[in-house]
């Protein structure tokens, strides 16, 4: 990753603030290499000249040191929402290996305007059950603005030991006023993937996350789900919603569960592909897995908070014509963070690629576009819900029957009144399931 580039930048900022008594231009032209253009002397001059100032005639002493870190925290933090310095005490909690259960809130952050801006609450934690939203910004922790704070002390006062109690103020899209939560702390137990039924034949399964085990869990699920209709699975719904993203590897493998690698005949059978300036920063993963739905059709759902991995899964199978993409826009997220040390108790998280697509789309500040735009919207009652699914020709009494056809997709009207009022997105999911399903050649 050409670390000597790195280092030897800091070593001459700091070979410049050790001599106290030697004048900003003296020190530049003894550290400087000759081969260095005017112009980057003319900038390191300024920069050096701005810390001879501040030491000089700031009204109270300022440690070399925290000089010297504010700049690189400035420095980095400026590239953009990703990249950031990692202090002492930031780089022992990256190292430190958990178990997985931590108190705290369940919410996935980014840096964006000075505030921290949510990218997904976590399903079934405090966040998410007091009703914080992707798109929120937390501008408040506990009465303190949050651009008071760096984005690591922010993170660390959301933690906590469980059954404290934390107060939040978010700014969100379409309401005029700041809006207070007050959240108890939880440990967080993340449970990747659910699944169930809809109807007699047709699977969901939900993924909160992408960890480690989490391809191995999504395929005993559908094994299970294909077990349950016995062998008779009609097609999935993959719901991939208000989820931040987390391993690579795992997407990768996601997507291989989905594809027939023997089939493939474009994108060179690429899922996924990173491009940046150094060679340690390119990275491409190939298909090489086996449909379990055995060419079942598939539906995605996607919105705003399905960010990083849920992009690299929905881009790959969107691109492909493996699964139809349903939802709002995702996050866009499609940058990759690699973590450099400077040294043995300091380091920076620096961006390093984009993600793209198999066709080549970039992920970053783009999303995932669906292929059929669906909006969250509430079906307050029965009667909203009866008007948008209205009645069908194979819900009337004395009907005459379909032999070959008569139980696709069964679920009695109710059920479908109520699944549209709790989620109207996965309503028009099933839907959409049911369209394809008819001209799916599976028996």
């Amino acid at each position: 990753m050409k670390l000597s580039a790195y280092y030897f930048s800091l070593s001459l900022v700091l070979a410049v603030l050790i001599p106290t008594s030697t004048t900003a231009e003296t020190a530049t032209s003894a550290n400087v290499p000759e081969t260095t253009s005017a112009s980057q002397n003319a900038d390191i001059n300024r920069f050096i000249n701005t810390i001879s100032v501040i030491k000089n005639d700031y009204a109270d002493p300022v440690n070399e040191k925290k000089l010297l870190e504010n700049a690189i925290r400035g420095m980095v933090g400026n590239l953009d929402p990703h990249s950031e310095y990692l202090d002492e005490d930031a780089y022992k909690s990256l190292l430190t290996t958990t178990s997985g259960e931590f108190g705290g809130l369940g919410i996935e952050v980014t840096s964006e305007y000075g505030v921290l801006k949510v990218i997904s609450p976590i399903d079934d934690t405090p966040a998410a059950k007091a009703g914080i939203k992707a798109g929120d910004y937390i501008v408040a922790i506990n009465g303190k603005l949050v651009s008071e704070m760096s984005s690591n002390e922010a993170i660390k006062q959301m933690r906590g030991p469980k059954g404290t109690q934390i107060v939040m103020t978010i700014l969100r899209k379409d309401t005029k006023e700041p809006l207070k939560f007050t959240l108890i702390r939880d440990i967080i137990h993340i449970d990747s993937v659910k699944s169930k039924l809809i109807g007699n034949d047709v699977g969901y399964v939900r993924l909160s996350q992408f960890q480690e085990p989490t391809a191995d869990l999504l395929e005993t699920a559908i094994n299970k789900l294909e077990k349950q209709t016995n062998g008779k699975l009609k097609g999935l719904i993959l719901d991939l919603r208000n989820n931040p993203g987390g391993l690579l590897e795992t997407a990768v493998s996601v997507v291989n569960l989905f594809l027939d690698s023997n089939t493939l005949t474009k994108f060179d059978k690429k899922i996924v592909y990173t491009e940046g300036r150094v060679s340690e920063a390119q990275y491409k993963a190939v298909a090489s897995g086996h449909d379990i739905l055995h060419g079942a059709p598939l539906v995605i759902l996607i919105n705003e908070g399905s960010a990083s991995a849920s992009e690299i899964v929905a881009g790959a199978l969107q691109d492909y014509h493996r699964a139809v993409i349903v939802g709002t826009t995702s996050f866009g997220k499609g940058s990759v963070q690699t973590v450099l040390p400077l040294d043995t108790t300091h380091a920076i998280k620096l961006t390093t690629a984009l993600y793209h697509t198999p066709s080549g789309r970039i992920i970053q500040n783009q999303g995932i576009t669906p292929d059929i735009s669906i909006a969250e919207i509430k079906v307050a009652t029965a009667k909203d819900a009866a008007a948008i699914d209205p009645i069908r020709e194979m819900q009337l009494k004395d009907r005459l029957n379909n032999p070959n056809n008569e139980k696709i997709l069964e679920i009695n009207n109710s059920g479908l009144l109520a699944l549209a009022q709790e989620d109207f997105q996965l309503y028009e999911a099933l839907n959409i399931l049911r369209t394809m399903v008819l001209g799916n050649p599976k028996p």
